[in-house]
């Protein structure tokens, strides 16, 4: 269906390193040029690859490394199509992205979770009309303390739902077998601050830092020490607000760009994407639908006149390949291959 390249962003997350620690201190815009130079080399080193059609793609808080537009001046016809990342205009085919659960915007992000929340039944009817009388539509920064106190109230609501969620995630049959490695693990990993702990994460610590996996991977010696799914020290500064404005200039010149939301994702809940969406202003070529697999509903979708793509995938989580990985490889591909979803 693809080739795919994996690339750890920003640098020092995952296998990827820098020769002077301070090299890990980057800020959105910085590690955006980073991709762009590591792109330009990888291509540089490949050229057979230049004439395929080339997609960005990535989930939740990597939309920062991939959100779009931009010209800059130069000596060749160069354009940034993707937030300061460089493509020369003859040289890469480029013919669009995809981004799922994308956090792009506090202002959409945040301010739907409580909507969210009530949607799903997990706050009730009198908190949610508390919200809205005390709050007045902000939930981002709350201007008084009535609203600050029942925000932390649907906090601390929608902590213990997801709580007892992960709980009923984390313990399959052979957890069970294995209680005492398995809560040492979750121990061990809780200074990272990582939002999910889970099975998955649990056998993937094991198997990244397995000597045959990094002889597999070709990764270099000596660079990365224990491999760590969240690394939260990194010294990283979020110096773009918005990826909002940067959709717009690609989507309007042609570019195709599919948009996706696990259903159940309430951390960067689907309302909030197409509350952003909408806010582009684009009109409607294909309205509100089911899309399908083996019979069975995947989620819904809309497409704009402009070849942007939203569509849902019923029961994801964040990020929805992690929870629906069937509906979400159905989807890509398909949309991969210019088809209906």
């Amino acid at each position: 269906m693809a080739i795919i390249i994996f690339l750890d962003s920003p640098v020092c997350s995952g296998f990827s390193y820098a020769r002077d620690p301070k090299g890990c201190d980057v800020t959105d815009y910085l590690s955006s040029l980073q991709v762009q130079r590591f792109l330009n080399k990888w291509f540089t080193d490949h050229p057979q690859y230049l004439s395929n059609p080339f997609y960005l793609g990535g989930d939740s808080f990597s939309i920062k490394d991939i959100s779009l537009n931009r010209y800059i001046e130069g000596k060749e016809e160069c354009r940034i199509l993707m937030m300061f990342l460089l493509f020369c205009v003859n040289a890469i085919y480029f013919q669009g992205y995809l981004i799922g659960n994308p956090i792009t915007d506090p202002k959409f992000d945040n301010n739907f979770q409580v909507q969210g929340a009530h949607g799903f039944g997990i706050i009730s009817d009198q908190i949610y009309e508390a919200a809205m009388k005390n709050c007045k539509g902000n939930y981002v920064n709350p201007a008084n303390q009535l609203c600050a106190e029942v925000l932390e109230t649907v906090d601390s609501v929608r902590f213990m739902c997801w709580h007892f969620f992960r709980e009923l995630m984390l313990f399959s049959t052979w957890a069970n077998e294995h209680p005492f490695c398995y809560s040492s693990f979750l121990k061990s990993q809780m200074h990272t601050s990582c939002t999910k702990n889970t099975y998955d994460y649990y056998l993937a610590y094991f198997w990244m830092n397995n000597k045959m996996t990094r002889e597999a991977l070709e990764i270099k010696g000596g660079t990365v020490g224990e491999w760590v799914r969240c690394k939260k020290e990194l010294p990283y500064t979020q110096d773009m607000p918005s990826s909002i404005p940067y959709h717009l200039n690609p989507t309007t010149r042609g570019y195709r760009a599919l948009v996706y939301s696990g259903d159940h994702d309430l951390q960067v809940p689907q309302l909030s994407t197409q509350a952003w969406i909408r806010s582009l202003n684009f009109s409607i070529a294909d309205d509100w639908r089911a899309w399908h697999l083996d019979g069975q509903a995947a989620g819904f979708t809309i497409t704009y006149a402009n070849k942007l793509t939203f569509a849902t995938v019923k029961g994801g989580g964040h990020t929805a390949p992690e929870y629906q990985s069937e509906e979400c490889f159905a989807m890509a591909q398909r949309w991969l291959d210019n088809k209906p979803l």
